[in-house]
């Protein structure tokens, strides 16, 4: 009678591999448990924060809690600045510039894909460069462009010169790429022309690339505060993050009224992204952005 002495070591294999996965997978789970808690500690402050009475934020800064709840810090919203005024400023900013961008920038991507002409990559690559070139660098030019238009303190002066971005044209260009250009020519043979390919074939199809350049412009419009502060100087064109800073003085700040505006401000982006995840992770997952 044989003795098969290859079972024990293969159970005990076996046992090993998943007591290591086991553990893997564990601390798998404790380090993005520590990543959430690391990314919602501040937004939970905020709020709680925004909740507050000055001297309960002086006394205990530190704390997650209110030690009572005071409404202090949206009322001075109301009170304090022209508020439904500045929100409006910050979806007609935010809002105008993303289509715009989503718009041009799928145009431009779709010349840059599609179209096949001379000095095609010789473009591409001059519009990938000026990601390198930061904003401030342009803006003084910018600045003194819009003062000769006569576009300062003005929606179009504030719309226009956002209205492109080169990351969204390389987004837009890199997930035309991945569409079989079968579909055009068969659209050609349908009697298609450019404009009727682009916007009847492969804009339906970039919903995901769509989602992802609208997502990503519209949270970095809304929260920009240096170019609405240069472009205009009067309150009733301030978007919010600007006219938030309107609550900052030389010697006292209200930082519960600071905390309720931002806390306000926050809403739309979590709403917009809350709506748009699942084509905004599509779009993210098929053009290259990982």
């Amino acid at each position: 009678m044989s003795i098969d002495t290859t079972t024990a070591p293969t159970r005990a294999h076996t046992r090993t591999s998943r007591a290591a996965r086991s553990a893997a997978l564990t601390l798998k789970w404790i380090y993005l448990g520590i990543g959430l808690v690391l990314a919602l500690v501040p937004f939970i402050w905020m709020l709680s924060g925004s909740f507050r009475s000055e001297a309960d934020l002086y006394q205990n800064p530190a704390s997650l809690f209110p030690t009572s709840i005071t409404l202090h810090g949206y009322l001075g919203i109301w009170q304090q600045l022209p508020f439904l005024r500045l929100l409006f400023n910050s979806f007609i900013f935010a809002g105008v510039t993303t289509a715009l961008t989503v718009l041009f920038d799928s145009m431009c991507a779709y010349a840059l894909a599609r179209l096949r002409f001379v000095g095609r990559n010789v473009c591409f690559v001059l519009v990938i460069a000026t990601l390198m070139v930061p904003f401030q660098v342009t803006l003084i030019p910018v600045f003194i462009q819009l003062f000769h238009l006569g576009w300062l303190n003005t929606y179009q002066g504030l719309i226009i010169p956002r209205a492109t971005s080169a990351f969204g044209i390389f987004l837009f260009r890199q997930f035309f790429m991945s569409i079989p250009a079968d579909l055009d020519e068969a659209a050609r043979i349908d009697g298609a022309g450019h404009w009727r390919i682009y916007w009847r074939v492969i804009m339906p199809l970039a919903k995901p690339a769509i989602a992802t350049v609208a997502i990503l412009n519209f949270t970095s419009l809304w929260n920009d505060l240096l170019w609405p502060l240069v472009v205009t100087s009067s309150n009733d064109m301030l978007t919010l993050p600007a006219g938030l800073t309107l609550f900052g003085g030389q010697h006292v700040t209200d930082h519960a009224v600071l905390l309720a505006g931002a806390t306000i401000s926050l809403l739309p982006i979590a709403i917009g992204f809350f709506f748009a995840q699942k084509y905004f992770v599509a779009g993210v997952a098929t053009t290259g952005l990982k």
